[in-house]
């Protein structure tokens, strides 16, 4: 099947369906001050950080509580057949949160309770408004931790609705392995239990997984049921300078094909490492560079770190600095994690254009140098970081909005990015998810068949499209 033709602009299809007034009176009249028509209130919850142009935003904001407050607003919108758009931080990146066919946001941040601590039995169940950093905080006396990291604060409901990842994957793995059991209102409001607390099960279809990266087109998750790790006895994290990109990757790919159980490994290229220097006063070296992190016993992260550093150097691999102490390590992290405000402040007034791959290790070598190459000839100034350890990384190409001309360029970049990605047997989003942007993209990768059953699947649990509706699918 032949790759879908980049689009000339970032312009939803807005197909936005009428909102009765009598919809809304009774939305206020069941909530209250947690209705709002406001305007303010509708354009935030209205957009996220995706490069899309800007289209009407909902008609109200329902912010919830709890999950009966779910599965009402969920009843009427079904009632009256309006479309419902989950919401949390609103740091999604393919335009997941904008209300192309109109309808209600419901802002989960509220419902942002940690419910139950099974320490013991290594997991932990919280309200989708429970964001990483907040659950990390309140299991810290446990000696646990979540370790799913995206690098925004998002919540834990956004991060199951998107199957997000992060820095750690390599290691720890994606919200599809670690998220173990969900409560969710269906499209008609009725409450339902996927899975339970044990590590396995047998029984019927996989419900977890099924809605675990539906993009909130399923229904609204209102309970998350996770795993969580024992905190590592030791930590070690270190950063390592290289010649070109080609030298740090096949680093890294010796690095995996060894099995060193590497905890983090992030690739940072030569321009995205002076933006980072210039936002954060770093003194990093300007080259590409692995930001490498160990978990273990002492000895074993001895190990590692030796066997990673003695890789590095046979492939001209310098410079390596330490960091043993959390706030050494948070300093190297955040300077990472702002990768994204960096690039933007080095071109003021700029959108980014972000877009991820992942493709087997064997081949990442030979996609990212070929789309490096692509992109340092058109002459559109870019970030690239990435979650190298498991083949996934992100281009975020610096636009000017107000000239066309450079997001056609962008586009026709990321065409190029993602249909390079499927050739080598990878996938058009490694962690940000289809959305709007990768529509096209998730029909040549997956094919006509497959994705004819995910409208199968759709049409039967949401016979009246109103979840999320004009996502994933055209």
């Amino acid at each position: 099947m032949n790759a879908p033709t980049p689009a000339a602009h970032l312009e939803p299809d807005v197909q936005a369906r009428p909102v009765p007034q009598a919809f809304i009176d009774a939305l206020k009249a069941r909530f209250g001050d947690k209705c709002s028509t406001a305007l303010v209130i509708r354009e935030q919850h209205g957009r996220d950080e995706s490069a899309f142009a800007p289209v009407p935003p909902p008609s109200a904001v329902i912010f919830a509580e709890c999950t009966q407050d779910v599965a009402e607003a969920v009843k009427l919108a079904s009632q009256y057949q309006v479309p419902v758009i989950p919401f949390g931080v609103g740091s999604s990146l393919e335009g997941h949160l904008l209300a192309v066919q109109g309808g209600i946001s419901i802002d989960l941040t509220r419902m942002n309770k940690v419910l139950a601590i099974n320490a013991e039995d290594l997991t932990v169940t919280v309200q989708p408004g429970v964001t990483r950093k907040q659950l990390n905080e309140e299991i810290k006396s446990t000696g646990l931790f979540f370790p799913i990291d995206p690098g925004a604060d998002a919540t834990i409901g956004g991060m199951s609705a998107t199957r997000a990842s992060g820095t750690n994957a390599v290691r720890y793995g994606t919200m599809r392995e670690n998220v173990l059991s969900l409560e969710v209102v269906t499209a008609a409001g009725e409450v339902i239990r996927t899975g339970t607390r044990a590590k396995k099960s047998s029984a019927g279809y996989d419900l977890t997984r099924l809605f675990v990266g539906s993009e909130g087109t399923l229904g609204v998750m209102t309970e998350v049921t996770v795993r969580l790790y024992p905190l590592p006895e030791a930590i070690s994290a270190a950063i390592c300078s290289f010649p070109s990109i080609e030298a740090a990757v096949q680093t890294v790919i010796q690095t995996i094909q060894l099995g060193v159980p590497i905890a983090r490994v992030e690739l940072i290229d030569h321009n995205t490492v002076r933006m980072v220097n210039a936002y954060a006063k770093l003194g990093l070296r300007e080259e590409p560079l692995l930001l490498m992190e160990f978990h273990g016993s002492p000895a074993g992260v001895k190990e590692q770190a030796e066997t990673v550093q003695e890789i590095a150097s046979e492939h001209g691999g310098n410079a390596f600095e330490w960091a043993t102490t959390p706030e050494e390590r948070t300093r190297l992290w955040t300077a990472r994690h702002n990768a994204y405000f960096a690039a933007l402040q080095s071109k003021p007034g700029c959108r980014a254009i972000s877009t991820d791959t992942c493709v087997p290790i064997s081949r990442l070598a030979d996609c990212l140098l070929d789309s490096v190459a692509e992109t340092d000839a058109s002459g559109i100034p870019y970030f690239l970081v990435g979650h190298v350890g498991d083949g996934n990384f992100h281009f975020g190409y610096l636009i000017d909005p107000e000239v066309p001309q450079e997001r056609e360029i962008a586009e026709a970049l990321n065409h190029k990015l993602v249909s390079r990605a499927l050739s080598l047997g990878g996938t058009c989003t490694g962690e940000h998810g289809i959305g709007l942007h990768k529509m096209d993209f998730l029909v040549t990768e997956a094919g006509e068949g497959a994705v004819n059953m995910m409208r199968t699947l759709k049409h039967a649990l949401d016979p009246h499209n109103i979840m999320n509706p004009g996502k994933i699918f055209r």
